[in-house]
């Protein structure tokens, strides 16, 4: 099924410190009630097949589906993204990586 009309927004923390990987889940899980995501995914990297091009060097990714530019604007500046940004991600992570796309 192809998705349209999607804006996915692509996030990976690699952590200050491993031990700290359930609570910057914690800190993820605080933005599920934001009006303007479509669907939110939490992951840690696969135990897929070995090879060359796949990235397993972070701890944590999200994947954020939302329905328009709009809708993820309102995402970047709702209270809870501000509070995992300053209470988790800031604090617990030494480096994120931010991957935005739309439809093709």
């Amino acid at each position: 099924m192809l998705l349209t009309n999607t804006f996915s927004h692509q996030v990976y923390f690699w952590l200050n410190d491993k031990a700290d990987k359930a609570k910057l889940i914690e800190g993820l899980k605080i933005m599920l009630p934001i009006t303007s995501i479509r669907q939110i995914h939490i992951g840690v990297p696969a135990e897929s097949e070995e090879r060359e091009v796949i990235e397993r060097s972070y701890d944590i990714s999200l994947l954020v589906l939302f329905d328009s530019l709009a809708d993820h604007d309102h995402y970047q500046v709702d209270p809870l993204h501000d509070i995992f940004r300053e209470q988790y991600a800031g604090p617990l992570c030494k480096k994120v990586m931010v991957l935005d796309s739309v439809d093709a």
